[in-house]
């Protein structure tokens, strides 16, 4: 049994399309409405999904779970193999659905969480016997492992990462993005160079032209923890990481906000989310909706010859997170990752994941030349 919570969410209805269709096994659907738990349990049937194994298909059932309830969230976990989590905001569920999965005896796939989630679950004797994946979606996640594979074998002298586009904001996604911030998340303005960050070393760049974004774009210098990771895991001289938006109406809607509520918790952020919400449709009514993810390198001098250059695009990041997140599920039920508590980029393969992604609709194109 796979346990998918916040099914019937964005991000959570791709990833539950693609569980049901890799045929991991029988999934338990999870939600706060359960009509529409039932709806999306029984579309599972459908001959859309026709290659599922005559002992899965059909094998989804749905139950109404409110994560906050710790006696319901503890049933819903009870008798899954994996429980995986697509719920939000994110950066309030942290560790909670892990130790219910935990308690369970199940392994967990988080589409959020970072070094918060994972820094909370140190020390504790489950998540060594156990399996945690975190930040299993786009950013984090694939804009930390992609990039990687620019790195094989051989150092860089320059990593340059480019992530964003025009996405329509949810309410619970614009909630997730007022909390990135602080030292857990990354610095604005800041490269990662010879091994360690420098603060205020780059500056916004406005109105460009980047390979695979289909117009001219502002890009943000925000140096995550995850860019600061792959850094300092392939031996990289200098990591650049820009946030990509169409327009400066988002930007300028974050900061507003930052700068109005300094207080850094859900309750406090949850009214200023409409803000964020009305930036980005207004953006995509101009521009339309597209995502891109672009990865440059700059090899060392006489190092071997490789790639330069890895480009995704996509139309909807919301079911992309949900393609990685079923394709980190699977990966975690084949056995593929060790026990313990990882963030996605750490430890899947990107390889296999690319292959996989090369071969998913919901990807307009990936290439790595």
């Amino acid at each position: 049994m796979i346990g998918i919570l916040g099914a019937t969410g964005a991000v959570g209805r791709t990833a539950a399309q693609r569980i049901a269709a890799y045929g991991l096994g029988p999934l338990r659907i999870g939600g706060r409405n359960l009509k529409a738990a039932a709806d999306l349990a029984a579309s599972l049937a459908t001959p859309a999904h026709a290659d599922l194994s005559a002992s899965s298909a059909g094998s989804a059932h749905a139950v109404r779970v409110d994560l906050n309830d710790p006696a319901e969230l503890a049933a819903f976990c009870d008798g899954c193999r994996i429980v995986v989590s697509c719920a939000g905001p994110t950066y309030q569920v942290l560790d909670t659905v892990a130790r219910a999965a935990f308690a369970a005896g199940a392994d967990y796939v988080d589409i959020g969480g970072e070094l918060a989630a994972k820094d909370a679950l140190a020390g504790d004797v489950a998540a060594g016997e156990r399996v945690a994946v975190f930040s299993a979606g786009v950013m984090p996640g694939l804009s930390g492992l992609l990039p990687r594979l620019l790195a094989k074998g051989r150092p860089l002298r320059r990593l340059d990462v480019y992530v964003g586009g025009a996405a329509v904001f949810t309410p619970l996604s614009a909630v997730d993005a007022l909390l990135t911030r602080g030292p857990r998340f990354g610095e604005p303005m800041a490269a990662w160079r010879d091994g360690r960050v420098a603060p205020n070393t780059l500056a916004p760049l406005h109105q460009v032209r980047l390979p695979g974004f289909p117009v001219p774009v502002h890009a943000w210098p925000y140096l995550t923890t995850e860019a600061q990771t792959l850094g300092a895991a392939t031996g990289a001289g200098e990591v650049r990481s820009y946030n990509v938006f169409v327009s400066n109406r988002l930007p300028e809607a974050l900061a507003a906000t930052w700068a109005e509520v300094p207080d850094a918790r859900p309750e406090a952020l949850a009214p200023h989310a409409e803000t964020v919400v009305r930036a980005s449709l207004r953006d995509n009514a101009d521009f339309g909706a597209f995502y891109v993810m672009l990865f440059t390198a700059r090899p060392r001098p006489g190092t071997p010859p490789g790639p330069t250059r890895v480009l995704l695009t996509a139309v909807d990041s919301y079911a992309l997170s949900g393609v990685v997140m079923a394709l980190a599920t699977r990966a975690v039920s084949t056995g593929s990752v060790p026990a313990g508590v990882h963030l996605a980029a750490e430890v899947l393969d990107p390889d296999a994941i690319t292959a996989a992604l090369q071969k998913d609709a919901l990807v307009g194109g990936l290439t790595i030349e």
